[in-house]
């Protein structure tokens, strides 16, 4: 018996597994995962079931290799709609057992059911430069800081995700500073920028700001896209040899970020919901072991403050910069993924419609 009407469940997800495109449309009870290579489609269908709801391939994930493409890209697809479009689900059952060389299964995902906080770990859906984390090598920065030595700085597209509501794809991509030079000058020396950033100035300045990003190996500068239109700069940082750790117990894979919004027009909250919650779930995935981001706006940004703490960010304290009082912020790895923190709250006027 179907779980759910067309009505409650419709929707379509974009979805890019190990680099390649699916589109996902979800109709009442039926999912249609179509590769957008042109090859075949597979139907899944959702259950209703005790003590969970259960997926499971039309016809059956059936052997060989059909059923390891069904497996191991078709099945993710369906999943990350499935999850994404009925918010209410935080687990399903599987209606055909996985082979044990499954990506689900190796995974440590499937048991045999799937949980929406283990999946949305699962950084091979989600990061076009995936890297598995780097042994800890302990290293003293130039200040005297000792941490663990960074990993080298990723190149093109580092995350991408389709974002319903706006059926938009939020991505993230590394700083080039030549190809980024002239945005990110004129992001700088727009007003509402300036006067959080205090960072204008000409061509020749920013070339200067942006090299020393790129040569700080604590730091990676990264430009956010709507549909791969530019709108935002992104500095991620390791906090432990940062200039916050100071001002708390800074472990040695806690992550931290600043970040200007450079394009007026996408600004708004809704926007706001998709890449917020994007940059936080890019920083978990990229590396396992970080338990922690935190932030520290400036305290009079009201707005900001106000927007971290609807997307899971707790306001610790205030503290004091030479340049600024700021508020220090903290998400942690289990509240992001137990909570759905990348869902727009129910009570927003664009958020996936609960069945």
């Amino acid at each position: 018996m179907s779980i759910a009407s067309p009505a409650q469940a419709a929707g379509r997800l974009l979805s890019h597994i190990a680099g390649q495109p699916f589109e996902t449309v979800i109709e009442g009870a039926q999912l249609t995962v179509k590769p957008l290579d042109g090859s075949s489609a597979s139907t899944w269908m959702l259950e209703a079931g005790t003590p969970l709801p259960s997926l499971q391939a039309r016809h059956g994930l059936g052997d060989g290799q059909g059923a390891a493409m069904l497996a191991d890209f078709h099945l993710p697809a369906a999943l990350e709609a499935l999850f994404s479009l009925r918010p209410e689900l935080k687990e399903v059952a599987l209606g055909d057992a996985l082979p044990a060389t499954a990506a689900l299964v190796r995974a440590g995902i499937s048991l045999p059911t799937v949980s929406r906080e283990l999946f949305w770990q699962w950084d091979r859906l989600w990061l076009a430069d995936r890297r598995d984390p780097a042994p800890i090598q302990y290293v003293f920065s130039r200040d005297g800081r000792r941490h663990p030595r960074r990993p080298a700085k990723p190149t093109g597209i580092v995350y991408r995700r389709h974002i319903p509501w706006l059926d938009r794809t939020f991505s993230l991509r590394a700083l080039d500073v030549e190809r980024d030079l002239v945005t990110v000058n004129r992001w700088m020396n727009e007003p509402a920028v300036a006067l959080a950033w205090q960072e204008t100035g000409d061509l020749d300045h920013h070339r200067r700001y942006l090299g020393g990003i790129a040569a700080d190996p604590h730091t990676i500068g990264l430009i956010g896209c709507f549909d791969d239109q530019p709108f935002s700069y992104v500095e991620a940082y390791w906090a432990k040899e940062d200039r916050i750790a100071p001002f708390y117990d800074a472990a040695d894979h806690d992550r931290g970020w600043h970040v200007l919004v450079g394009e007026p027009a996408l600004r708004g909250r809704e926007f706001l919901t998709a890449w917020m919650p994007g940059v936080s779930h890019y920083l978990f995935l990229d590396d396992c072991r970080t338990q922690r981001i935190v932030i520290e706006p400036r305290i009079d940004n009201r707005r900001m403050v106000h927007s971290l703490n609807r997307c899971g960010y707790a306001s610790l304290k205030e503290i004091q910069f030479p340049h600024k009082r700021a508020v220090l912020g903290q998400l942690l790895r289990e509240r992001f993924f137990d909570d759905a923190l990348w869902i727009p709250r129910s009570d927003f006027p664009f958020a996936v419609p609960q069945s």
